[in-house]
């Protein structure tokens, strides 16, 4: 397979790529997948050497990189807290220095987005970014491509989310804008996306004309809407605002009585995990609407197609 515009290229946010990376992608997860159910397990990846940063755990991210490299052929090397210096015993900048001489290329999961920066201002491997306080492109692609599945065509489809405006949210409104698509994000105003992520959108709205909508208004939200999709309501760092976060976003919950009221084909999906009972009920999540188990199986083809075309 030819090298692509994305190899050695970083990933932090959906930001850092073209409309035409974006589809690059895409095709490229479409082949992937394809392979997998024919029982082709492509070594585009032999030799090669993934380094998985983790300041917190996570069950999708770890499984699905260290199985993408491994079907692919190449190893996955998991860095749990303790086991690196990260900024505490040695700068991150040197860190960053010494990994690109063993590896080729890095995966973190960070609870700072600064630190996902200066790492890859210093590496000179690519960085792909597994999950920041602020971003977590790799599963806003996979929620995208799944819609791409079930739905085809992109700019037809309304896309709503309830909730907060949390990691996911804000790289689905990046990304959204970046390809003219019709996303509603629905919450508290207290709890609407920031500044930093705004001035993204509104760059990419000016440049592809894209719907972009942030409202109070859940009847104004769901109405339409082909895709609902909800988040935790509170993260690490926030489990001092429970209760707080819990009275606001109640009624922005997405039970059944609220899937019915979007179109006939409307489909659920969370990126999971899910808190059961608080942000969507098991009626919903184990139900005809919910396609969240696609969506999660899905990270697999994305993460290998992102790996072979920035490392391979």
């Amino acid at each position: 397979m030819p090298r692509s515009s994305l190899f050695g290229k970083d990933l932090l946010t959906c930001q850092d790529l073209s409309r035409d990376e974006i589809w690059l992608i895409f095709e490229t997860t479409k082949e992937m997948k394809h392979a997998y159910y024919r029982g082709e397990r492509p070594r585009l990846l032999e030799g090669k050497n993934l380094g998985m940063i983790f300041e917190e755990p996570s069950t999708r991210t770890r499984v699905s990189f260290e199985v993408a490299m491994s079907q692919l052929g190449g190893h996955a090397l998991y860095l749990r807290p303790g086991e690196l210096h990260l900024g505490v015993r040695e700068t991150i900048a040197d860190t960053a220095r010494v990994l690109s001489r063993y590896l080729d290329g890095i995966m973190a999961r960070l609870l700072k987005h600064e630190t996902l920066e200066e790492l890859a201002k210093h590496a000179t491997i690519p960085v792909i970014n597994g999950l920041t306080d602020w971003f977590h492109p790799v599963q806003a692609l996979t929620d995208v491509y799944t819609m791409l599945e079930k739905f085809g065509d992109l700019k037809k489809i309304k896309v709503a989310f309830f909730g907060d405006a949390t990691n996911v949210a804000n790289s689905l409104l990046v990304l959204t804008s970046r390809l003219g698509m019709n996303f509603t994000f629905c919450g508290p105003k207290k709890y609407w996306p920031k500044e930093r992520v705004m001035k993204m959108v509104e760059e990419n709205v000016a440049e592809t004309g894209a719907n972009i909508e942030i409202t109070e208004d859940i009847d104004k939200a769901i109405k339409d809407a082909n895709v609902v999709y909800t988040d935790l309501w509170w993260w690490v760092g926030q489990e001092h605002e429970a209760e707080e976060r819990k009275a606001a976003f109640q009624p922005y919950q997405v039970n059944s009585n609220l899937m019915k009221r979007a179109a006939k084909n409307a489909v659920f999906m969370h990126c999971l995990p899910a808190a059961r009972g608080m942000e969507v009920t098991d009626d919903v999540i184990d139900g005809p609407w919910s396609i969240v188990w696609d969506q999660a199986e899905n990270r697999l083809h994305v993460e290998k197609a992102i790996l072979v075309l920035l490392m391979g």
